[in-house]
């Protein structure tokens, strides 16, 4: 009886790839989004203090000069498409 009911224990597997060579980069198998180096919000400081500075700081960053005249370009859009579905006069404006 104690033959079947002794349990067998789990046999440890150790595969290492083939065309695998560590050279301290850490796991190939680890699943680690490509742009988390250029990420400011990742293991950001907790608390609202903190969260505040880091987004000054991104602020201040200098970031990409054609992507702010995008963007502005695409609120002026907006904010004009608004005013055209809400039927605005730009008569009130200017002076008679």
């Amino acid at each position: 009886m104690g033959k079947f009911s002794k349990l067998r224990k789990n046999r440890k597997y150790n595969y290492t790839p083939r065309y695998y060579d560590d050279k301290g980069e850490g796991s190939p198998f680890k699943m680690q989004p490509k742009l988390d180096k250029y990420r400011t919000t990742i293991n950001a400081p907790r608390g609202l203090k903190g969260k505040f500075s880091n987004a000054m700081a991104d602020i201040r960053s200098a970031g990409d000069r054609n992507l702010k005249l995008r963007m502005l370009i695409i609120i002026a859009i907006l904010i004009l498409l608004f005013l055209y579905i809400i039927d605005f006069d730009l008569s009130i404006f200017y002076s008679k």
